[in-house]
Parts: C-alpha cells; sequence; structure tokens
C-alpha cells in the first residue's frame, strides 16, 4: 500500500511540475502543437491516476476466506476485520465527485448568468438562483461523505 501512495504522489507531483513547466512561455515556443502535447499529457495522467486508484480499491477488499464464514462468531470476527478503506474511498469519491459536477455547472450557469446580466441588469437574481442550484450538488455531495463517515 506504501508503494501505491508513492506512486500516486508521483502522478500528482509531476502533473503539477508539468504544468509549472508548460506555463513558461519560452518552454511553449519550442513546441510545435501544444495542444497536442497537452492531450497526450493528460490522457497519460488520467490513465496512470485511474490505474493506481482501481489497484487501491482492489487491494482493500477483504480476502475470500474471511467473507467465507458461516458461524456466528466467525461473522462477527468478519465484521471486525473489514478494513474502513472503502468507506474512506466512497466518501471520498462522493465529495470530489459532487464538487467537480457543481464546478461544471457553476461554469456553465455563471458564463450564461453574465452574458444575461450584460444584456439585462435587471435578471441578476434569477441567475444567481441558477448558480446557487449549482452549487447545492457540491453540498450533498458533502452530506453524503458525512453519512459515510458515520458508519465508517
Amino acid at each position: 500500500m506504501f508503494v501505491l501512495f508513492v506512486l500516486m504522489s508521483l502522478v500528482v507531483f509531476t502533473t503539477i511540475a508539468l504544468g509549472v513547466i508548460f506555463s513558461n512561455k519560452k518552454v511553449m515556443e519550442h513546441v510545435n502543437s501544444p495542444v497536442k502535447v497537452g492531450k497526450r499529457t493528460l490522457g497519460v495522467n488520467m490513465v496512470s491516476l485511474f490505474g493506481f486508484m482501481t489497484f487501491a480499491i482492489l487491494s482493500l477488499i477483504p480476502d475470500g476466506h474471511v467473507l467465507a464464514a458461516t458461524t456466528s462468531s466467525a461473522a462477527t470476527s468478519v465484521a471486525a476485520n473489514i478494513n474502513p478503506g472503502l468507506g474512506y474511498i466512497g466518501a471520498g469519491l462522493s465529495t470530489g465527485l459532487a464538487a467537480m459536477g457543481a464546478g461544471i455547472g457553476v461554469g456553465i450557469a455563471g458564463a450564461s448568468g453574465i452574458g444575461a446580466i450584460s444584456e439585462q441588469p435587471d435578471m441578476l437574481g434569477r441567475t444567481l438562483i441558477y448558480v446557487g442550484l449549482a452549487e447545492g450538488v457540491a453540498i450533498y455531495g458533502l452530506i453524503i461523505s458525512i453519512m459515510i463517515f458515520g458508519r465508517v
């Protein structure tokens, strides 16, 4: 598990380093096609990150012989041996995916709202409602993760 943590940290730090490198104008002048380089870099990053996440999830699943216990004493030992890591992953995914969805929704609603406000300033209240509804999705994800933490 430690190796997996180190590899995922390496992916994150590599992404940050590539962002810093590609934000330099001198470096971007020497790149023939920045769009292709960016797409390729993002693709490799996402594939490696999802691969590591899949491996982490599979490594947290308890052994099959532990789950095959049939007696009541064995069932209580199973309940004591189950790793709460899957609950933590579920809580993180619920918050993270809800926040990403809310960010997309706020971006779309905010851009449309600014366009509408520039033409008709009296529509400010209505556009703020739409942006607030999109932000509510992130709050729902946070509530779900708090409920998951309460069970773990």
